[in-house]
């Protein structure tokens, strides 16, 4: 790990907010992700290195990036395994990358280095979404492109579509939904959309939240206290996304005020969490949410000892990594 992806892990694990006075041109400074000018100017601090689409040489993955809609430009990268064979229907996994809303894409060198090593690891296809970000498209923008990135997904599951990998290698009775931090908040939300629904186009079989973006006006989680500055962070930055939210109770981030969880839209649940995490509690909250509110369905939860927030983006290579990519596959691959 370079010193600079060292940097931002060490950023992300205490992120902070700092305000300024009038007579500075810079307004305030979300670290470690993104910087606010008075003029209205928006510097993107951290994970901003995009890498084309291509053949890996270090996993023989295949990808390409597409076009979801022209209409708001909206894309993602598609991702196939080398020994995939001429008709093979493999699982889907549809990813929604993290980076609080405001900062990464689905073109990232991170994202594309841990999808490609994924796609390898436990022989899947998948679709890492480009949704566009606050605070130029505000949240529920976001949640909106989520969800038609999904919708036209399952616009493949006749053979039909505008795309012939989905066409030809997915098997839409085996997909998935997936993503970390922002992208975990985004992969929840389109779950429980799909739950709202009733469709024979697509099943939704588990959703993998890694280390998902969840919250609330709370002071103390479980017992837990939460740090304050944490807790202001995460309040401004969510209200800085979000600007007509109610707060961090909206529903949309805080799984106490959800108002029917049990519809939630799949079979199973990982839930990954890191020992580190600021957002550790809540997480671990959300689980024990999930599994009390009278769902169906089953989940899993696995915590990393001694790693913090998206750990597995900036170290690959380490050992709690590729337990975690072991894992995924697991439970994807699961019957």
């Amino acid at each position: 790990m370079d010193s600079s992806s060292n940097d931002a892990a060490k950023n992300i694990l205490q992120p902070k907010v700092i305000e300024y006075d009038e007579g500075n041109e810079i307004l305030r400074d979300f670290i470690p992700f993104i910087r606010v000018y008075r003029d209205g100017k928006i510097e993107r601090l951290a994970c901003t290195e995009i890498v084309p689409a291509g053949n890996d040489p270090n996993t023989g993955v295949q990808s390409k990036d597409v076009v979801v809609t022209k209409e708001t430009n909206v894309s993602a990268r598609l991702y196939m395994p080398e020994s995939i064979k001429p008709g093979e229907k493999l699982p889907l996994l549809i990813y929604f990358h993290g980076g609080g809303f405001v900062v990464e894409s689905a073109f990232s060198r991170i994202y594309n280095t841990h999808l490609n090593q994924l796609v390898k690891q436990a022989n899947i296809v998948v679709v890492s979404v480009d949704y566009r970000l606050a605070p130029e498209h505000p949240l529920p923008i976001p949640y909106f492109d989520s969800w038609f990135a999904f919708n036209w997904v399952a616009s493949h599951s006749s053979g039909n579509g505008e795309e012939p990998w989905l066409n030809e290698h997915v098997d839409f009775g085996r997909v998935f939904i997936g993503g970390d931090s922002a992208g975990g908040n985004l992969a929840h939300n389109v779950a429980m959309a799909v739950g709202n629904e009733t469709r024979d186009d697509i099943r939704v079989r588990g959703v993998c939240l890694n280390h998902p973006m969840v919250w609330g006006s709370d002071a103390s989680v479980d017992g837990k206290v939460i740090d304050a500055g944490i807790k202001e962070f995460m309040e401004k930055l969510w209200r800085f996304t979000y600007p007509e939210t109610s707060g961090t109770d909206d529903p949309k981030l805080n799984p106490d005020k959800i108002a029917d969880f049990s519809r939630f839209g799949c079979e199973r649940v990982l839930l990954v969490v890191a020992e580190h995490d600021f957002m550790r509690e809540w997480q671990l909250h959300y689980g024990g949410v999930l599994g009390k509110c009278g769902w169906k369905g089953n989940i899993e939860i696995m915590e990393c000892e001694g790693e913090g927030h998206v750990f597995y983006l900036f170290d690959p290579a380490s050992d709690n990594a590729l337990a975690l990519l072991k894992k995924m596959a697991s439970f994807i691959n699961q019957e």
